[in-house]
């Protein structure tokens, strides 16, 4: 492979899909001296870094892939998994939700996020919210929602709280 061409982030993440994960560290490593700022290759890295088990590192290099590109879906997502599997779940949850807003109706972070929420987020009692209105219910919830980690930005983390508190009151009104 000539070693100035882009091409190892595909071998990479080819090794990666194979579960060959060492391999594809290697392969990203390699490449990235050539091409330090190719994000889809450090993504690459810190998802077969987080299989390894490597979090530290795995972190670091999604978090530099976000510094760039904060809406980098696979980012995001390998994230939610760095501090999912080292036990963060408050944190975890907080990221995948990040990655919910971008990818909507996704089945599989709509599961996972329902998971990680029952396991963390204390459920209001229900009677707490009969007979008020839509909004009184909302705002009810959002004194008691979780605080947003400190990279999210206050709006994004003031309007993630008010979308949770509309879903929980359409599960509520359903229910």
């Amino acid at each position: 492979m000539d070693p100035s061409s882009i091409a190892f982030a595909q071998l990479a993440e080819e090794y990666r899909r194979a579960s060959m994960f060492q391999e594809a560290v290697d392969v990203c490593r390699n490449g990235l001296t050539v091409h330090p700022s190719y994000l889809s290759a450090r993504v690459t890295l810190g998802r077969a870094l987080v299989e390894l088990q490597q979090f530290d590192e795995a972190q670091r290099e999604l978090e530099h892939v976000l510094q760039n590109a904060p809406e980098n879906l696979a980012a995001i997502r390998g994230l939610a998994d760095v501090y999912h599997r080292q036990g963060a779940l408050a944190e975890a949850l907080a990221q995948y939700r990040a990655a919910l807003a971008i990818a909507r109706h996704d089945p599989d972070l709509e599961q996972t996020i329902d998971d990680l929420a029952r396991q963390i987020e204390p459920k209001a009692p229900t009677h707490a919210t009969e007979g008020l209105s839509f909004e009184q219910a909302a705002q009810a919830f959002l004194v008691h929602a979780p605080a947003p980690p400190p990279r999210v930005h206050p709006a994004v983390a003031a309007l993630e709280k008010f979308l949770n508190a509309v879903h929980v009151a359409r599960a509520e009104r359903r229910a």
